[in-house]
C-alpha cells in the first residue's frame, strides 16, 4: 500500500499537486481548488502534530473499525466522504501559496515527528496508519481535482 513516507510516493503526490492551477475545477464535492488546498494543508498540519484536534464521541465509538475498513487496501476514499468541521473551508485565497504550503507539509513526512498522534474520528494512530491515511487522503483530494 502506498504511504507518504517512501519518497518516490510523495515525488508522484507533489507533481500532481503542481499541476493544479486556479483554474482546476471539481469533479465533485462543494470545494473550490483554494478550499481544496487549504483543507488539506490543515489535514497535513494535523498529522504532522503542528494541531491537535479532540476525538469527536462519535469516533470513540466507531473509529477504529471505520480506520480499519479505509486502510484495508488500496481502493481510493468515497466521493464526498465527510470531514471534521474545523477542516471544512469557507473562504478564498492564493491558489499558488497554499499549494507550495502543502508541498512543503508533505516534504516533512522524509523525517516525520515521532508522538502519539490521535485522530480526530479514527482515534490514535500509528505511524504506518497514518502514512497510509495521508496517501489516500491527498491522492483523493487531487482525484476530486482530476489530478
Amino acid at each position: 500500500m502506498k504511504t507518504t513516507f517512501d519518497k518516490a510516493t510523495r515525488d508522484e503526490l507533489i507533481n500532481r499537486i503542481n499541476t493544479l492551477n486556479e483554474n482546476s475545477m471539481a469533479q465533485w464535492g462543494k470545494m473550490n481548488i483554494y478550499q481544496m488546498l487549504k483543507h488539506c494543508t490543515l489535514w497535513e498540519e494535523m498529522a504532522l502534530g503542528k494541531k491537535k484536534y479532540k476525538q469527536a464521541f462519535i469516533g470513540r465509538l466507531f473509529g477504529k473499525m471505520a480506520l480499519r475498513s479505509v486502510i484495508k487496501d488500496e481502493n481510493p476514499l468515497s466521493r464526498n466522504t465527510p470531514t471534521i468541521p474545523e477542516f471544512v473551508v469557507r473562504e478564498n485565497g492564493d491558489v499558488t501559496s497554499q499549494k507550495s504550503k502543502w508541498i512543503a507539509l508533505l516534504e516533512e513526512h522524509e523525517h516525520f515527528p515521532d508522538f502519539d498522534f490521535v485522530h480526530p474520528f479514527f482515534g490514535k494512530m500509528t505511524k504506518e496508519q497514518i502514512g497510509y491515511m495521508a496517501y489516500k487522503h491527498t491522492d483523493h483530494h487531487l482525484r476530486q481535482f482530476n489530478s
